[in-house]
C-alpha cells in the first residue's frame, strides 16, 4: 500500500532501528516507548488490523508470534515477562493502519483498562 506508513519502513522509503527481520516480518524500535524495550512487530504483507485476519493470512500473526518470542530473549526481557499488545480501529487507538503488534518490557507494567 503506497501511502501506509509501516510499506514505507519496510521498503526503507522512511528510516528505522531495525532489531530483527525475516522473509515475512520486520520489528523495529517504537519512536515513542512506552516501555524501556517497546518494539513494534509488523507483517512484510499489507493487513489493515486484527479485524482483517482471515484464512489466507492468519499464517502471518503466528510468524509474529514465533519472532516476537525470539526478539523478547534477544532483548533480555523473555525470562521476567513482557507484554505484546495490538490495536483494531479508532476506538481501539490503532494509529497505523497496518496490523503490528507491540512488545513492551524491561520493567513491571502497569495494568491498564478502561
Amino acid at each position: 500500500m503506497s501511502d501506509c506508513l509501516f510499506c514505507k519502513i519496510i521498503a526503507g522509503e522512511i528510516p528505522s532501528t531495525k532489531i530483527y527481520e525475516d522473509e515475512f516480518v520486520y520489528a523495529f524500535k517504537d519512536i515513542n516507548p512506552l516501555a524501556p524495550v517497546h518494539i513494534l512487530v509488523v507483517p512484510k504483507n499489507h493487513i489493515s488490523s486484527a479485524a482483517e485476519i482471515n484464512s489466507e493470512n492468519s499464517s502471518a500473526v503466528a510468524h509474529i508470534f514465533e519472532a516476537a518470542a525470539k526478539i523478547a530473549k534477544e532483548q533480555g526481557i523473555a525470562e521476567d515477562g513482557y507484554r505484546i499488545v495490538t490495536n483494531i480501529g479508532e476506538n481501539g487507538c490503532q494509529s497505523v493502519k497496518h496490523l503490528h503488534f507491540h512488545i513492551m518490557g524491561g520493567r513491571k507494567l502497569e495494568v491498564t483498562m478502561g
